[in-house]
């Protein structure tokens, strides 16, 4: 039987969907075949063995300073968080749809720990997989605290929609990222500011040392010879003193996968894995139905 010039119109638009949607889930697919590869071969190391550059590290969680950081909807403590609220609306035809009104994402370094070094974890642009994920309902556009417990949260509701998404304290933690170290010697003009400004406190001393000609005055070469002085004092203290060496896990700056999960290596070696064939499948399924749609086109 002919089709009509509708029918066809629909199988045209189903083949461009499809054929969408499959470009996607092929680009999904090597995404996450490149994401499973570099877990499966980056060795695992130590922090304190750790080379810079691109690495697979596993380790505690734990804040940067003397409390962990409060989420922001339920104020659970935590190390990172991210958090989205909805809020619920209706179409023309009355269906139901959910806005987002209100989304954020920690951008706060956190300390990773293993047994025996620690280093900074910047989860700027990292893909997180969390210790915890709720979803919950309520009356106003903040919770007015924790999400329920397991039993109740079927039962909530409320026009918003809160979505909280956490890293926690003492979580074991797999990160895959470019580490990168730098040392904290100290700011050489400040100190040598301050030396200078301790010396003018006592002018006796300071005239006795640098008054050459005994006017009883620092002109402007004595002066500069007190500043070269005191530069060379501080210098030879930074260099005598232990430098303090500040390592941080972010994003790798070549495109390599930067990962954050509250998982095993080899659990997480494992889902990449899976993920990546369920977009194949998926993209394979897709394939099979633009060429299908476009036998009724041809």
């Amino acid at each position: 039987m002919p089709l009509t010039v509708q029918t066809v119109q629909h199988f045209e638009i189903l083949a461009a969907v499809a054929g969408a949607v499959a470009l996607f889930a092929l680009y999904r697919f090597f995404a996450l075949l490149r994401s499973d590869r570099a877990v499966a071969d980056t060795p695992l190391v130590h922090l304190r063995s750790a080379a810079q550059g691109y690495v697979k590290v596993v380790g505690e969680s734990r804040p940067p300073g003397a409390a962990p950081t409060a989420a922001p909807l339920s104020g659970r403590p935590c190390v990172w968080w991210d958090f989205q609220v909805a809020e619920e609306h209706r179409d023309a035809r009355g269906r139901k749809y959910w806005n987002t009104v209100e989304r954020a994402t920690s951008v706060e370094p956190f300390v990773l720990a293993d047994q025996d070094a620690q280093c900074l974890v910047g989860p700027v642009h990292a893909e997180v997989t969390p210790t915890l994920r709720n979803v919950w309902y309520g009356e106003a556009s903040r919770p007015l605290g924790p999400p329920p417990l397991a039993s109740t949260a079927l039962l909530s509701s409320g026009p918003y929609r809160y979505t909280e998404r956490l890293l926690g304290v003492g979580a074991q933690l797999c990160v895959l990222g470019e580490l990168r170290s730098h040392s904290e010697t100290g700011d050489i003009s400040a100190a040598t500011a301050a030396r200078l400004h301790e010396w003018k406190q006592d002018q006796k001393t300071l005239l006795a040392r640098f008054d050459a000609d005994h006017d009883g005055v620092l002109n402007a070469t004595e002066w500069e010879a007190a500043r070269a002085a005191a530069a060379r004092e501080c210098e030879a203290q930074n260099l005598s003193a232990d430098i303090a060496r500040v390592s941080v896990i972010s994003e790798p700056t070549d495109g390599r996968p930067f990962l954050i999960a509250a998982l095993s290596p080899e659990q997480l070696e494992r889902r990449e894995r899976h993920r990546a064939w369920l977009y194949f499948g998926f993209g394979l399924l897709c394939v099979l139905a633009c060429a299908w749609a476009l036998t009724h086109v041809l």
